[in-house]
């Protein structure tokens, strides 16, 4: 008599399949290995800096003044600080409370 040998391994892998694509773990969201939070605020910045007249407008090189948009930018940082009070690091609330206190004071100074 024989001894067979039989390959069941192949059940797992079918039922991996079958489950989808590995997800990340929740330690590590992908947002974190790109920058995340802070890349974001920083970028909703710039794009205020540059509606507010302080950076060149990155398509024309030259300043561009819309002080509606800018408000509106500010007004949303605003918006993200009340509505991740509490869920911030140290480093990501003081950045954005300091981003918000720039662009407040630069609005202010262009609008009078």
């Amino acid at each position: 008599m024989s001894d067979k040998r039989v390959d069941e391994s192949w059940k797992a892998r079918v039922e991996k399949e079958r489950q989808g694509p590995e997800r990340p773990s929740p330690a590590t969201p992908p947002e974190e290995e790109k920058g995340g939070f802070p890349l974001f605020l920083s970028s909703l910045s710039m794009q205020a800096l540059v509606a507010l007249g302080e950076l060149p407008h990155p398509a024309t090189r030259a300043p561009q003044k819309d002080l509606e948009q800018a408000r509106t930018l500010i007004d949303v940082l605003g918006m993200l600080q009340e509505k991740t009070r509490g869920n911030l690091t140290a480093e990501e609330s003081r950045l954005l409370e300091d981003l918000l206190y720039e662009l407040r004071m630069k609005y202010v100074e262009k609008t009078r």
